[in-house]
């Protein structure tokens, strides 16, 4: 039986690349792809990256109950489409790389899904990689990192966590758990 699985955590965590290994490794997972109305950057194409739609389609998609869930950040609206999730769980379990709102937010609207909190084995660790990444300003870390305890703060409202201090290991928890 296919499933709903929601992998969210802090950034700088890993979420994403532990997300595409598990595509990768497994041809019966497939990640979904949110819609938002922000413009495209340089290379990333409508339907591989997110659905890059108007802001008024957009607004009638809420109105419709079209998604699983949506949010408002800096001007531009970033949702998980509920019939493209849906169609897809048809044929494959779909995995949702979210904030933990958004999260928080599927589990009211679908409970059987499966949320998996990606936790930093430290917030030193954490604030290390994201100054690694270099592309944000250390004032843009700042603020990252004190969001960090917010969202940790939801941990007990995840049905799992899993710690990425070694990325394999953590790839290997997070399939496991989804296959059980």
């Amino acid at each position: 039986m296919n499933k709903l699985v929601v992998i969210s955590g802090p950034s700088g965590v890993g979420k994403g690349t532990i997300a595409k290994a598990l595509i990768e490794r497994n041809k019966d997972m497939a990640l979904s792809i949110s819609c938002t109305t922000r413009a495209p950057r340089i290379g990333e194409k409508n339907g591989r990256e997110y659905f890059f739609i108007p802001k008024e389609e957009f607004k009638e998609k809420i109105a419709n109950n079209g998604f699983l869930e949506y949010s408002e950040h800096f001007e531009n609206y970033y949702g998980t489409p509920k019939d493209f999730v849906l169609e897809k769980l048809k044929e494959k379990t779909v995995i949702l790389e979210i904030d933990v709102n958004g999260g928080l937010k599927v589990k009211e609207n679908m409970p059987e899904a499966v949320l998996i909190m990606i936790l930093p084995p430290s917030l030193e660790e954490v604030r290390n990689r994201l100054i690694k990444r270099n592309t944000e300003s250390l004032e843009k870390i700042e603020k990252r990192m004190q969001r960090i305890e917010f969202e940790l703060g939801k941990k007990e409202q995840y049905d799992y966590s899993v710690v990425n201090d070694k990325l394999q290991v953590a790839i290997e928890e997070v399939e496991n758990i989804i296959k059980k």
